[in-house]
């Protein structure tokens, strides 16, 4: 098998997994409080980049070691931030619609690159941008006077989801991607740790199992990706993640009967469509801007 298709067959089941995971986190925070349930889900992740970090090449001692500590650290409390809202958000706001507006990440990211990693948006990148945020206006249908202030939890999500996304990018001009994922789930595990117990319910029998299961796929997805990203460019996997927005909707309306509406579908479209651009528009300018420095280099372009 070629190595781009086997790294398309990684994301595939990465993604896959990633909406079963939806599916275990949505069944089990309707049942127990969303911090105790983030709270075992990251005791899991934290034993899995361990696992990861040890096996490495520079070995667990050499992955502990970072030029940013506090970046790092940062990366790890916003990450557990996000997730801890993302489980309120499918527990009150529902999987199907918090799915649909978490798709605005990306462009928030690419907003956010600007002031805090000093890169340049066009034009066409910033009307993508605006497009898309417009599509998040339209799945919060905000004229309806059904409109749920619990909708702003995955927005708010979705924002801090892109800061920890620009931190990542900041910090991985100093530091190996392995010692990114260590600092992430370590630092999560301890953050949530100090509050989590405090909102511990003891499981039912019957539910030790999605447990298990939510644990098992949150260290599989990630392992799936990570293994994808060995094959295939950032630009090439993040269009193949957007499958996950199907495949979450799907959960929803499978298993526990959420209801699809025509704003949901148009807003996370559009959503979709802007992401896309916004991808295609970074990578076709990387391209290019790569093409110059070779050409400068070689002493054929302006200095």
């Amino acid at each position: 098998m070629k190595s781009k298709t086997l790294g398309y067959v990684f994301v595939l089941l990465a993604v896959t997994i990633f909406a079963a995971q939806d599916g275990f986190t949505k069944l089990l925070s309707d049942r127990y409080p969303p911090l105790m349930v983030t709270m075992i889900r990251f005791w899991a992740f934290a034993g899995f980049v361990i696992v990861l970090a040890a096996t490495s090449p520079a070995g667990l001692r050499g992955a502990m070691v970072t030029k940013r500590p506090f970046l790092q650290i940062g990366r790890g409390l916003f990450l557990v931030a996000e997730i801890v809202l993302v489980v309120f958000a499918y527990k009150t706001a529902g999987l199907a619609m918090s799915q649909s507006i978490l798709q605005a990440a990306p462009l928030l990211v690419t907003v956010l690159s600007v002031p805090f990693l000093g890169e340049k948006v066009g034009w066409r990148r910033g009307i993508a941008i605006a497009t898309g945020l417009f599509g998040v206006l339209v799945i919060l249908n905000p004229v309806d006077v059904h409109f749920d202030i619990s909708l702003l939890l995955p927005l708010t999500a979705a924002l801090i989801y892109a800061i920890y996304s620009v931190a990542t990018r900041a910090v991985s001009r100093y530091d190996s991607s392995v010692t990114s994922v260590l600092y992430a789930g370590l630092a999560g595990a301890v953050a949530v740790s100090t509050i989590g117990p405090f909102y511990w319910t003891p499981i039912a029998a019957h539910d030790w199992l999605p447990m298990a299961a939510l644990c098992i796929c949150g260290a599989v997805s990630h392992y799936f990706l990570i293994k994808a990203y060995s094959f295939l460019e950032a630009v090439e996997v993040q269009p193949v993640t957007y499958v996950q927005l199907v495949l979450s909707v799907g959960v929803a309306v499978v298993f526990f009967n959420e209801a699809i509406t025509w704003n949901m579908v148009l807003g996370a479209l559009i959503v979709v469509g802007a992401g896309l651009f916004t991808v295609w528009r970074e990578h076709r300018l990387g391209k290019r801007g790569a093409y110059l420095d070779q050409k400068r280099s070689d002493g054929e372009g302006p200095a």
